[in-house]
């Protein structure tokens, strides 16, 4: 490592300190934890990351999007207990790491792409607006309880004669300060704001204005263990830790990819999944919260100046001597400006230009904004899974479309293209033409075929050439559709051969040995190649 890098490493590691401390502090209150909980996960973050991860420029730590699924998660479990609450969100930290370094174990490095980026962002979208909402109960002095945010807004606004204007005040004035200093260049806008107003409340003596304060910060280490629960509950946990390891590693491996490619860099999805594992298994056992790769930390971390993991070395350094010395002083942070410091850092995800693109496309628009209302009106965790569930049944509604096309030549060359798109193409005397416009299976084969049937019923061809190019495999049910579709032909006397298919496909059809259709109607060749066949084998010799 050259010397330049170093230095900026370093000045990159002081700036990100002064980003992560409040953000760990600011994300235990999302997830009703303890401040030590966030400083714990930071920690495991920027050390077990350091060690394993592949990025240069991943910033591992306690992200905004995890701190609210874990609160939502643990207080669901909990019912109002306390105790419980800490044990299910210890139990679903761990939960979270053992699934990730299963899933490094069995290679699932895709793992993320079962959530679609359209339900991500809407998510996130989603998830900034509760988080903004919530906050804002912290910031004018007011308890409300409701889950779901209609009732909650309600409710915030029925104690609207209670709200503290001071502390509402003392918000604004640390939101303009903060947007205000993140336009300066290794400015660590969040420490300088956050020791503005631990000043200002000292000074000014806000606690007699009501204005409360973050509290003690007990940041001694307890020997790691297990949580005690039962069977269910654990059973339970796992189930959450699916949503948790889904939405973190969704999250992360954008983060990580978006700024290989910027670079040129090589990523290893497994070894990252690893490492965001081990990160997650540290920080449950010492009670931290869930870590990812945040995009905020880590874009903050480039446009510091870090150029390698020595950035995220020098920031834990910088983290652990604020921690011996001045955590008692963070202690007297006021809540109002603690809040400020978590509207700010999730404000990125609160820009609607995001949407634009599908609303411009008409694709998945409908998908994001379920995204959206459903954090909104179900909670965060049930929200995203909800979420989630609608765009695969989006998808297997797209899946389950079944369009089959007849072909024909066009301009008398090779390339035959469909009819209803190309009108002047060219029918082939004695054959029939066909193509499913999408990749058979349980879902759609029958009704494929169906068509197909129809088509050939209509026709007084001797030979069906049905192109597969879509279809790379075809599951049993594809199978048993296309043994009736020849079984049809059969009665009709008529002949069925394939074009373009692929070598799953043709191994599976072989195996079927579907009656009436013999190993000579298989072709991974062209359709100009096969209806040159069907002529010479069927039509001409009639």
């Amino acid at each position: 490592m050259n010397k330049t890098w170093a230095w900026s490493d370093i000045i990159a590691g002081l700036s990100l300190a002064g980003l992560l401390l409040p953000e760990a502090v600011a994300y235990s209150s999302i997830a009703n934890l303890p401040p030590q909980a966030g400083i714990v996960a930071v920690f495991a973050g920027l050390l077990c990351y350091g060690l394993i991860g592949s990025s240069r420029f991943a910033i591992v730590a306690a992200t905004s999007s995890s701190a609210a699924v874990l609160a939502s998660a643990s207080a669901a479990m909990a019912n109002g207990d306390a105790g419980l609450r800490m044990l299910v969100a210890t139990g679903l930290v761990i939960m979270t790491g053992a699934f990730f370094m299963l899933a490094s174990a069995a290679r699932l490095g895709s793992i993320s792409d079962f959530i679609a980026r359209p339900v991500l962002r809407g998510f996130a979208f989603g998830l900034a607006l509760v988080i903004v909402i919530k906050q804002f109960a912290h910031i004018v002095g007011v308890q409300v309880h409701s889950t779901d945010m209609p009732r909650f807004i309600y409710h915030l606004l029925s104690q609207f004669a209670q709200w503290n204007w001071p502390s509402l005040g003392l918000a604004m004035l640390a939101l303009l300060l903060l947007y205000g200093l993140a336009r300066i260049v290794y400015m660590p806008a969040g420490l300088v704001v956050l020791a503005l107003g631990i000043a200002a409340g000292q000074a000014l003596d806000l606690a007699q204005l009501g204005v409360q304060v973050v509290g003690a910060i007990d940041l001694q280490l307890q020997v790691p263990s297990l949580p005690t629960m039962t069977y269910v509950q654990w059973l339970r946990i796992g189930e959450l830790g699916i949503a948790m390891l889904l939405i973190l590693y969704a999250e992360s491996y954008s983060s990580i990819r978006n700024f290989a490619l910027r670079h040129g860099d090589s990523v290893s999805p497994n070894r990252d999944l690893l490492a965001l594992g081990v990160a997650n298994l540290f920080s449950g056992l010492f009670h931290g919260l869930p870590v990812g790769a945040g995009f905020s930390a880590t874009a903050a971390n480039e446009s510091y100046g870090g150029r390698s993991k020595l950035a995220g070395w020098a920031a834990a350094a910088v983290l652990l001597l604020i921690v011996l010395t001045l955590l008692p002083v963070i202690a007297l942070t006021p809540v109002p400006v603690l809040a400020a410091i978590v509207i700010h850092a999730v404000s990125h995800s609160l820009r609607p230009s995001v949407f634009y693109a599908y609303f411009k496309l008409h694709r998945d628009r409908f998908v994001a904004l379920a995204a959206v209302v459903a954090v909104l009106l179900l909670g965060v965790l049930d929200g995203l899974l909800v979420a989630i569930g609608f765009s695969l049944l989006m998808l297997l509604r797209r899946l389950a479309e079944a369009n089959v096309s007849v072909l024909g030549r066009l301009n008398g060359g090779h390339d035959f293209v469909s009819l209803v798109n190309y009108p002047g193409a060219k029918i082939i005397p004695g054959v029939l033409i066909l193509r499913p416009e999408m990749a058979l299976f349980f879902g759609n084969a029958e009704r494929a075929m169906a068509l197909a049937r129809q088509y050939a019923v209509a026709s007084d061809a001797k030979v069906i050439v049905m192109s597969l190019e879509e279809s790379p495999d075809l599951d049993s049910t594809s199978i048993e559709a296309i043994t009736d579709f020849c079984a049809a032909l059969y009665l009709q006397k008529k002949h069925l051969m394939f074009a373009r298919l692929k070598s799953s496909a043709r191994v599976v059809l072989e195996r079927a040995a579907i009656p009436h259709l013999h190993t000579g109607s298989f072709s991974e060749l062209s359709v100009d190649d096969v209806v040159t066949m069907a002529r010479e084998a069927y039509v001409e010799k009639e």
